[in-house]
């Protein structure tokens, strides 16, 4: 798997609605991109005045939010990832 640095966050982007609330199916070209997605690395965080790291406010397993045009989005082994700066993500879902 790949290592994030810094304060970066390696996120799995959950699956796209493809029934609108209505009920009707949608083609792939008309779903949103998920603005959801699950942690499945994390970096050891902006680093203190001294060089040591701050740690990171999620962890692996968090489901999070994001900001619509954050991260960069990468494959690994055939599946979509995206690279995003901590600062990047909105909220941890419960």
């Amino acid at each position: 798997m790949l290592q994030p640095l810094g304060a970066r966050v390696l996120v799995k982007r959950l699956e796209a609605e493809d029934k609108s609330s209505g009920g009707i199916i949608l083609p792939e070209a008309a779903q949103e991109k998920p603005r959801e997605g699950t942690v499945v690395a994390v970096g050891p965080g902006e680093v203190d005045d001294n060089g040591e790291p701050m740690g990171m406010s999620v962890k692996e397993g968090d489901v999070v939010i994001y900001a619509s045009y954050g991260g960069t989005e990468i494959k690994i082994d055939g599946e979509e990832y995206l690279l995003i700066n901590e600062d990047d993500l909105l909220a941890v879902r419960e």
